[in-house]
């Protein structure tokens, strides 16, 4: 049997298929990249429309490439955070707010929630612009009171396809209003977002599987017997697919964005873990949760530089990054895109400093990229110190696969601890893949783990 694996992202959709140990077919691959719409007001949003009829020709090429015969699981990684305000005749009244858009803020007035850190605790979210209970509010007031309801992206595109779509309580944890412990919506995170808990979608039972509707069933016959999983999180499953399950070890992922996480075992009304204040803690399924820090910059902050520097490309850049190593003088704040949660800084509030007439493009991307290693190395520590000793780290993500530099810089940040790198540039698809497969813990063993390059160690 073969999955195929959809990866909803914020800059692309994807689909792929993998054979019967996660493992990708060769060229069994179709990409659609997607328009996130970004402006200087915090804007960050995606059309839903649009992203579903990528993802519908996505399918469409892998079925004519043949790829689909052997499909019996599908399996999705999806963006946390998004939410979609949809008339009542099932019509998006709005475009997608990604994790990106930073312009939502709480009601005037608004006292928030009565223990914040109870809260905190229960939801392992606050109530901050990132999550529907400020999100909805917002929108209510911003054009969305046109909405019947609201959803994610992935309960959108799914429910397009499929004879239904529940969310998954993998990506219900993302939107801040569930209580990890007892898997249900929370009453008071429903009322900060003004809504009954029976307004919101239905959330997917334990072993939940859906199936194609008949149109799309005629459209893709090889997948009308296929069985679909519940989506996991992004975050969640790039960690499954980085071999990180358990306390022992970290990963670090840059994407688009970027993440330090770690996953812990606490099955369905099982007493949660202590959380730190500063870090997030959502779900990956029924059985584990997952706790870190993510960063709107990430792989986009090389996309911005090799835009706007006109750097050198390719093994060109790879030799100056080598050759300028880490002291290039150049210190950058990268919250180009603000802070996601708890942090509240806006978007724009990226800094350089230490700049002289003799600093390069080179030097600059170096800051840039030498500054969200630290953000990161602060935020495991405070992981570590949850758990009580230091973790092994596994780098993973295509803007780190893309960067041989940039890996050996994360590994000098982030001495003493070991550092590894995850080649497979799939770790989100396969991670989905093996959640959906049942295992879970045979992640742990993973293939594809090595040690950042030495020749692509900074320069002392």
């Amino acid at each position: 049997m073969d999955i195929l694996a959809l990866d909803l992202g914020t800059s692309s959709v994807r689909g792929l298929v993998l054979d019967a140990d996660a493992v990708p077919r060769p060229g069994a691959l179709a990409r659609r990249k997607v328009h996130l719409a970004t402006g200087d007001d915090g804007t960050g949003t995606l059309d839903g429309p649009g992203y579903l009829a990528g993802l519908v020709e996505c399918l469409d090429e892998l079925a004519a490439g043949g790829h689909l015969g052997q499909v019996g699981l599908v399996a999705t990684s999806a963006q946390w955070h998004s939410v979609l305000p949809v008339a009542a005749d099932g019509v998006p009244s709005g475009p997608v707010l990604t994790w990106l858009d930073t312009r939502p803020a709480s009601p005037t007035g608004a006292a928030g929630p009565a223990d914040p850190e109870d809260y905190h605790r229960r939801t392992g979210a606050w109530w901050h612009r990132c999550y529907w209970s400020v999100r909805l509010p917002w929108l209510a007031a911003h054009g969305g009171d046109r909405a019947a309801r609201f959803t994610g992206l992935a309960e959108y595109v799914l429910g397009a396809l499929l004879d239904e779509a529940p969310m998954s309580i993998s990506l219900a944890s993302g939107t801040g209003l569930l209580d990890l412990r007892r898997l249900d919506w929370d009453a008071e995170a429903c009322a900060l977002a003004g809504v009954r808990p029976q307004a919101l979608p239905r959330l997917a039972p334990p072993g939940w599987h859906g199936r194609l509707n008949p149109e799309h069933a005629t459209r893709w016959p090889q997948l009308a017997g296929a069985r679909w999983a519940a989506p996991v999180g992004d975050g969640a499953a790039s960690n499954v697919g980085s071999g990180c399950v358990d306390e022992s070890r970290a990963a670090v992922t840059v994407g688009t964005s970027a993440a330090v996480r770690m996953i812990q075992a606490v099955p369905a009304g099982a007493e949660l873990p202590p959380l730190p204040e500063q870090l997030w803690r959502y779900r990956v399924d029924h059985d584990h949760v997952v706790t870190g820090a993510a960063y709107s910059s990430g792989g986009n902050l090389f996309a911005w530089a090799d835009r706007e520097l006109r750097l050198p490309q390719g093994a060109e850049l790879e030799a100056a990054l080598r050759r300028a190593g880490t002291g290039t003088g150049v210190r950058a704040n990268p919250r180009f895109g603000g802070d996601r949660p708890p942090g509240t800084v806006p978007a724009g509030s990226g800094e350089l400093r230490g700049l002289s007439f003799g600093s390069t493009a080179v030097d600059i991307l170096v800051g840039l990229m030498g500054g969200l290693c630290r953000l990161v190395a602060d935020d495991l520590a405070l992981l570590e110190a949850g758990v009580g000793e230091p973790m092994e780290v596994v780098l993973g993500g295509g803007a780190l696969t893309a960067s041989p530099w940039w890996r050996a810089t994360f590994a000098d940040a982030l001495v003493p601890r070991t550092v590894r790198w995850q080649r497979n540039p799939e770790i989100g698809a396969t991670g989905a893949a093996l959640v959906a497969l049942g295992r879970f813990a045979r992640a742990a063993d993973i293939g594809g783990l090595a040690r950042p390059e030495a020749d692509a160690a900074p320069a002392a």
